[in-house]
C-alpha cells in the first residue's frame, strides 16, 4: 500500500467519526509491515476526557486483534485546515507500540507530510524507563 492509498483509507474514515461537540472529524489507518491495515475515527464523549482519537482507535484495534509491533506507517486526515498532528495521549500510547513508526499528516485540503514519531516525541518514555 502506498502513501497516497492509506491516506485516503484515513480521509474515508472522517465520514464514521462521532464528533457532535467539536465537529471536528478525524480518520486514521495504520499499515503494518505484513500490509494489514487497522482504521480509526475519533469517538467524542460529553464527558471530554471520556472521547477517543482515531490513532488511537486505530491502534487499540490492532492491539485488540493481537498485533502488538511492526507497524509502518500511521496516516491520519482531519478536517480543518492545518495539519492534524496527533495529541500528546496519541504520541504517548503510538510511541508505546512503535517508536519508529512513520507518519503521514494532511489537511482538509489534502495537503500531507510526513515525519517520524520520534521527531515529534524526541525524549519518549517507555518500557525502557521502567526497567
Amino acid at each position: 500500500m502506498n502513501d497516497r492509498e492509506l491516506l485516503e483509507l484515513a480521509a474515508a474514515m472522517r465520514s464514521r467519526a462521532y464528533a457532535p461537540y467539536s465537529r471536528f472529524a478525524v480518520g486514521a489507518a495504520l499499515l503494518t509491515e505484513d500490509g494489514r491495515v487497522f482504521t480509526g475515527c475519533n469517538v467524542e464523549n460529553a464527558a471530554y476526557g471520556s472521547s477517543i482519537c482515531a490513532e488511537r482507535c486505530a491502534l487499540l484495534k490492532a492491539v485488540s486483534e493481537g498485533v502488538r509491533g511492526g507497524f509502518a506507517a500511521l496516516a491520519i486526515v482531519g478536517s480543518g485546515a492545518d495539519y492534524c498532528w496527533p495529541c500528546g495521549a496519541c504520541r504517548q500510547m503510538l510511541y508505546e507500540f512503535a517508536p519508529d513508526l512513520r507518519l503521514l499528516v494532511a489537511n482538509g485540503r489534502g495537503e500531507s507530510v510526513s515525519c517520524s514519531l520520534r521527531e515529534l516525541l524526541p525524549h519518549g518514555f517507555g518500557a525502557q524507563a521502567m526497567e
